[in-house]
């Protein structure tokens, strides 16, 4: 149970109560104590390695690789694994490591510094979650230990990849070797192999192509970046921003070589393996997105109120129409953070798989409330709120990437109508009931029932 004094602390002040009261002790320490991080260590050092990336864009730079260290030095290290998973987690629960997230949402590099960042979340829990013993120890350990980076390599650019079953890049056995797969096909959006931290992909693509089980088609398989036959040929730029260090790389799979002992789970099972993957780290996204548009709206504070900047005399926090829309977006921001945390708390309580509805709400509101927030904020500031005088381009930028990245929000929308089309025989039937009801009602009390064409 927080104290009075915590509840007002910046880190826990915005949480609803029902979420104060279920933070354990445990958990409220590591809120408090990532607060402090983001706070004094992150978000103070963001121009420096702004500079450091200038120098060289695709190495981690060195700021950055010190903070790891102390994090991991710190217990900060690897938050976001659920208690699931056993001795490898730190014992918080979905709702818990949400209120991190939105701390390191606050800068955008701050969850990489505790190893807590896309894609490293979700390849991390998909290899704890589904190798076997050998392919831990060799894979999965460098990743915790934060001796290396991974990869996911699922999205195509010949297909239409939003429905996973067009994938279309080939794992076949070498008929002479079946030991070995081959791969062939082209792929978008791994991280950039140029990094010298990223030594592992995790690639999904079809290894049954004639299988009339459409989801028991694909195979995921680690591949190592040195895979003779692998080859990355660009960083593809997302609204013009090259994302750097990490980037988003296209490549070409041209008879490249792995061994069949790297196949995660078993032939045809790619399908459980994505969605296994997928519903915390949605999750991930949408809080950490919710800590960087408070930033956005502190940013837009502080416009409003800057003497310097008086238009016809008064400040731009003065105008009616800013007032409204400083209030709007407190109380969007607000709403986006509860649909989130339940969201969390469902998958705490029911499962991933239950939690779905949750999670694709989470999927379709965040990101682009978040966006329209953020743009919000940059007409508060005017031409400066468009140049990288503030982050406020780059935070839109992210926002508008995440209706786009781990699926698009329209499969959600489609997702959520679909299922809800589900429920109107039910509802027909109890309005129907309600009709028998008002015939019964009109005859007790003598009123003539009306009727409509």
């Amino acid at each position: 149970m927080l104290s009075a004094e915590d509840r007002v602390h910046p880190a826990f002040a915005r949480l609803p109560p029902w979420v104060q009261e279920k933070l354990s002790p445990k958990a409220i320490d590591y809120i408090r104590r990532v607060h402090h991080w983001v706070e004094t260590e992150c978000v103070p050092a963001e121009r420096v390695v702004k500079a450091q990336l200038a120098v060289n864009k695709w190495k981690t730079p060195p700021l950055i690789q010190e903070l790891r260290v102390k994090a991991k030095k710190d217990g900060l290290f690897n938050l976001f694994l659920p208690k699931s998973f056993g001795d490898l987690s730190p014992g918080l629960t979905n709702l818990e490591y949400s209120c991190c997230a939105e701390i390191m949402g606050r800068c955008y590099w701050a969850a990489q510094t505790m190893n807590c960042h896309a894609p490293e979340t979700g390849n991390i829990e998909l290899l704890a979650k589904y190798c076997n013993e050998g392919q831990k120890q060799k894979w999965l350990l460098p990743l915790l230990n934060g001796e290396t980076s991974s990869a996911y390599s699922m999205t195509e650019p010949d297909v239409a990849s939003s429905d996973a079953t067009n994938i279309a890049c080939r794992i076949t056995r070498d008929p002479k070797d079946p030991d070995t797969l081959v791969v062939n096909g082209r792929k978008l959006y791994g991280n950039v192999a140029w990094n010298e931290d990223l030594s592992v992909y995790i690639l999904m693509a079809c290894s049954d192509p004639e299988n009339p089980d459409p989801w028991k088609r694909h195979t995921t398989i680690i591949v190592p970046k040195s895979t003779p036959g692998f080859r990355i040929v660009r960083n593809l730029t997302i609204m013009g921003y090259d994302c750097a260090p990490e980037g988003h790389g296209e490549y070409i799979y041209e008879n490249a070589r792995v061994p069949a002992a790297n196949i995660i789970l078993g032939e045809g099972r790619a399908f459980e393996i994505a969605q296994g993957r997928l519903g915390p780290g949605r999750i991930h996204h949408c809080m950490r997105l919710i800590g960087q548009t408070e930033r956005a709206y502190e940013l837009a504070l502080i416009r409003a109120t800057d003497p310097r900047k008086k238009p016809r005399g008064k400040l731009i926090g003065d105008f009616d129409s800013n007032i409204e829309r400083i209030a709007a977006m407190r109380i969007q921001l607000d709403s986006m953070r509860l649909v989130v945390l339940n969201a969390a708390h469902t998958m705490d309580v029911h499962g991933n798989k239950s939690g779905r509805y949750a999670i694709a709400q989470s999927k379709i509101m965040v990101p682009e409330m978040a966006a329209n927030i953020i743009d919000e904020c940059m007409q508060m500031y005017g031409g400066q709120g468009l140049t990288q005088h503030t982050a406020l381009p780059e935070m839109w930028m992210y926002a508008r990437f995440v209706r786009i990245a781990d699926g698009p929000d329209a499969a959600h929308r489609h997702q959520v109508g679909r299922d809800q089309l589900k429920t109107a025989a039910a509802i027909k039937g109890r309005h129907d009931d309600y009709a028998k009801r008002y015939e019964e009602l009109c005859r007790t009390w003598g009123v003539e029932k009306e009727e409509f064409a």
